[in-house]
This record gives structure tokens, C-alpha cells and sequence, in this order.
């Protein structure tokens, strides 16, 4: 039997996959004709061409197959992807795993992500337990993946043999869309005006696709598993990657009124884009002033899931944005 993949052309899925090889596994990988290749085109997988918005080609894709990891998803804080991340990440999911659960497949991992759990409301550490309590945020990101993990554990309880990831902010090499890297590469080029109060939990990509691997393995069904690894302020985070990449850190404290009408005013009046994470879009500020630190001690005891260090991480996903061109600009 085979083990399908979606989102594998991705940042995530593409090391699932790999792993899955070098596992000696058969892996289909599902993806769109018009998909960037480039993290599989060294992949000895079967390409199964699709959309997670068509149920047929799902269908197809999961013939003959017992394992299905679903990491297709789009992540972005851009108004202009609002309504793509609600047909991909919420209506594709459903599609996704209401084919899985018609099909018998025997094990399903999903993609989450911690922004469906949420930040602890006392400003603590969150665990898999936190009450999602962000609606109000605004931030459709949040929004579809909350909602996305909530249809998928209703199918759970419909008979899904489901296990949920959970991943942080997620480095390393390979993620060609800027998605949840490109907070470095804005510090590189020094391209923050500043810093806020907030915080984040940041992993590295083959610490998240093993915990995947070992959540097909070990992972209870309706559970869902925190994969992080280092809790930082924005503070800390900056005086890190100063001392990993010999870049100057910002030296400015924003003030968050003062970086919520910067970012109105550029993003919804000037129309300009910014990458994720980069305090220059609205939804990427009303994000940085949250406490995202995040306890995955539960995947640690469970699945065996072994965080690597974060330095190494940060190091390794400078190198690939040299040898991939994106600090030429």
C-alpha cells in the first residue's frame, strides 16, 4: 500500500515526503499541474496530479493508499489571500478528509498549526489543551485553520483515524514561498524598523516533518501534538539572530498603536505587500504583540519527537536563501 502526501511541493510536505523515501516507502504525491517542483524534483515519489477543490482527483490520488498526511495549506497575512486560504485551508481540508474517511484509509496525520490553538490568555505557555480564544483577532489565517482543525476532529469522531500536528513557526530549507521563514530573511536585509512585545516558538522543518512521521507511528487518534521547540520574546528572538548571523539587530521599541496605523496605512491605503511575519501588514502586527510560547512536552513523551538545536536551524536557512538566491535582492 501506498502513503499519499498533499502540499508536497511545499515547505513541509516536501521533507515528509523525503523522509518517507529514504524510509523506503511508496509515496504519492499529490499536486496541481501548475506547482513549483522544485523541492521533489529529486524525489523518487508518484506524482499524482489534483486539487484539494476537486473531489474526483482526490478520490483517484487515494486509491490503493493506507497512510495520507494532508499538509497542503496556505499561510499568509495578505487581504488579497483571504478568500484563497478559506477555499484551500478550510474547504480543502474537508474535501481531503471526507475522501480519506469514504476511502478506509488507516491512518491520517493533519497539518495544523499552532495558530488553531491559540495563545494562553494568562500569558503563559500554551499546551494542546488552550481554548482557542483569538476570533476576535481579525486574522483569517487563525480563523481558517481554527476552523479546519474543528471540522477535521468532527470527522475524527465520524470514524477519521485522525492525529493532529500542531507545528510553530517553522525554518529551514525549502521553504520557497517565504511562508514561515521570512522573518529572517527581513532581518537579514535589516528591513525591521523595530521590535514589539510579543514572542514566538520557532522549529526547525525536519524536526516537524519527523514529528509528522512519528505521529503516524505513535500518535493517539482525536489527539493533537505541539510541535515547537524554543520559546523567545521578539527581543530575545532579535539579539539570537544577531548573535547566529553576525547581522545587527533593530534597536527600536514600536510602540503597538504606532505600528497598527503604520501598517493600515501601508498595507490598505498604500496597498503595498510585505512577507509574513514582517510587522509591516496588519495582521502581522496585531500577531507580534501575542505571547506565542508553546509547550510541546506531550509530543516529547508520546512520540519520541527529539527538537534539534535551533542555532544549527537558523544557520541552515541563511545558507539556503544564499544558495537559493534570495539575498541577491
Amino acid at each position: 500500500m501506498a502513503t499519499l502526501v498533499t502540499g508536497a511541493t511545499g515547505f513541509i510536505g516536501s521533507h515528509i515526503a523525503r523522509k518517507l523515501v529514504e524510509r523506503g516507502e511508496h509515496v504519492k504525491i499529490f499536486l496541481r499541474k501548475s506547482s513549483k517542483t522544485t523541492n521533489i524534483d529529486g524525489i523518487d515519489a508518484q506524482r499524482v496530479y489534483g486539487d484539494v477543490l476537486d473531489i474526483n482527483s482526490i478520490n483517484e490520488a487515494l486509491k490503493d493508499c493506507d497512510t495520507l498526511y494532508h499538509t497542503a495549506g496556505l499561510a499568509s497575512f495578505r487581504k488579497k489571500d483571504y478568500q484563497k486560504m478559506e477555499n484551500i485551508n478550510v474547504k480543502g481540508t474537508s474535501n481531503v478528509l471526507n475522501a480519506a474517511l469514504n476511502a478506509g484509509i488507516k491512518k491520517v496525520v493533519y497539518t495544523s498549526s499552532v495558530a488553531a490553538i491559540g495563545v494562553d490568555s494568562r500569558g503563559g505557555i500554551a499546551n494542546e489543551e488552550t481554548q482557542y480564544n483569538l476570533s476576535d483577532l481579525g486574522v483569517k489565517y487563525l480563523d481558517t485553520k481554527h476552523r479546519a482543525e474543528v471540522e477535521a476532529l468532527k470527522l475524527c469522531e465520524k470514524g477519521l483515524p485522525l492525529v493532529v500536528v500542531n507545528p510553530a513557526t517553522v525554518i529551514g530549507t525549502g521553504d520557497i514561498y517565504l511562508s514561515s521563514t521570512a522573518f529572517i530573511l527581513w532581518f537579514y536585509k535589516k528591513k525591521f524598523p523595530g521590535y514589539m512585545d510579543g514572542s514566538l516558538n520557532m522549529v526547525d522543518v525536519e524536526d516537524v516533518a519527523e514529528g509528522h512521521i512519528l505521529a503516524a507511528e505513535k500518535g493517539k487518534i482525536g489527539e493533537r501534538y505541539i510541535l515547537g521547540n524554543k520559546n523567545f520574546t521578539l527581543l530575545e528572538l532579535f539579539n539570537f539572530l544577531e548573535e547566529v548571523t553576525g547581522v545587527s539587530k533593530p534597536k527600536m521599541k514600536i510602540p503597538y498603536f504606532v505600528a497598527l496605523i503604520s501598517g493600515y496605512f501601508v498595507e490598505r491605503i498604500l496597498g503595498m505587500s510585505f512577507p509574513n511575519y514582517s510587522t509591516m501588514d496588519l495582521d502581522s502586527v496585531k500577531l507580534s504583540k501575542l505571547r506565542w510560547h508553546f509547550d510541546s512536552s506531550k509530543a516529547i513523551k508520546e512520540l519520541g519527537y527529539a527538537p534539534s538545536d535551533i542555532a544549527q536551524s537558523v544557520r541552515r536557512t541563511v545558507k539556503w536563501f544564499k544558495e537559493n538566491g534570495y539575498l541577491n535582492t
